[in-house]
């Protein structure tokens, strides 16, 4: 037996996340509802009952590896706070932040994963909310919270309408509207179409 099967073997919690990190992978390949065990065994390449041997049910696997994608988003969120801080939330720096977010595919994936498994999962539709309220939470200082609010609800609808037309908007659009919703003028961009 190789070492690495044999640390495999002596480590139950990278296995789990090993499982746990198939999971997430195959949700942003495939959806939440198109998810097996066999598919997830076969990614992570462990034995089949591995999966059942540490999460009880299909549903709670489909949980843990949500939580893992949500972790990702989170991470993208302090990102964008970092940004913020460094060179402020106007209407330019936020297109960019957009437009360059609207280019990684596997993040724009593993977003509408987890939003569309919100839907029916009322854990998730609160983490889900989170997000659009921190994005509103970032703005309210500047521009106050109804505006903050109107901007975060703008971008949640780029989001989905990149996921359903095949042109993208451009980014001098997303800083102009961004800025009549903020009630910024347009300054001259450095975003690219």
């Amino acid at each position: 037996m190789s070492d690495a099967v044999t640390r495999r073997r002596r480590d139950p919690e990278t296995r789990r996340r090993e499982i746990v990190a198939a999971a997430a992978e195959l949700i942003v390949e495939v959806g939440v509802g198109a998810l097996t065990h066999r598919m997830i065994a076969a990614r992570a390449g462990v034995p089949l009952g591995a999966t059942t041997q540490y999460f009880a049910t299909l549903d709670e696997l489909r949980s843990e590896a949500l939580r893992h994608l949500v972790s990702d988003v989170d991470a993208r969120m302090d990102g964008i706070r970092s940004v913020f801080a460094a060179r402020g939330a106007i209407p330019a720096v936020i297109a960019e932040l957009i437009v360059q977010g609207l280019a990684d595919a596997r993040a724009m994936e593993a977003d509408r994963a987890v939003v569309t498994a919100a839907v029916n999962d009322p854990q998730l539709r609160e983490l889900a909310r989170r997000w659009s309220a921190q994005m509103a939470g970032f703005l309210s200082a500047d521009y106050g919270p109804e505006r903050a609010t109107a901007a975060a609800i703008f971008i949640d609808g780029v989001l989905w309408h990149s996921r359903i037309n095949d042109e993208p908007l451009s980014g001098a659009f997303i800083e102009s509207a961004l800025a009549a919703i903020l009630g910024e003028s347009i300054r001259p961009s450095s975003v690219s179409d």
